[in-house]
């Protein structure tokens, strides 16, 4: 087992989730191994059009921190049981950066509020699963909501 990996096997569930938060927040994409399985697989789409295979949410997260500047995941609860750890989020951002959702900024805000689900294992994080308000978020941005092809 490598240092690394002997480093998250000390940290509890919580903590690795917790660090994860921090991470993205202090926007170091680097970091994110530590954190994430490179096999990690994302059950809720970060961002539209992401290959739907394992280890797309490094790059999902990455494209969500490029579009939302100042944009901060604030955990205001966590609660965990055996490999899985559930976090009821504060998300906030400002849309200054391309999106293929909305490739022009809007310069517009957010803050709305997300449950994400994360399974671990070997003390990463290796399933992801979130809800949140995209109506709200969309509304809030100004972009039209996705219809039907």
């Amino acid at each position: 087992m490598s240092a690394e990996r002997a480093n998250c096997a000390e940290r509890t569930n919580k903590e690795v989730v917790m660090d994860f938060f921090q991470a993205v927040n202090e926007r170091r994409i680097a970091d994110f191994p530590r954190y994430m399985a490179a096999d990690v697989i994302d059950h809720n789409k970060i961002i539209y059009g992401e290959p739907d295979e394992p280890g797309a949410a490094f790059d999902g997260f990455r494209q969500q921190l490029e579009a939302f500047g100042a944009g901060r995941m604030a955990p205001r609860q966590l609660v965990a049981e055996g490999d899985t750890v559930v976090a009821r989020l504060l998300v906030s951002g400002t849309h200054t950066g391309r999106h293929p959702r909305m490739p022009e900024p809007t310069h517009r805000s957010f803050e709305v509020e997300q449950i994400w689900m994360f399974t671990l294992r070997d003390g990463l994080i290796s399933e992801i699963r979130a809800v949140s308000d995209r109506l709200g978020m969309f509304l809030q941005l100004g972009w039209d909501w996705p219809t039907a092809d």
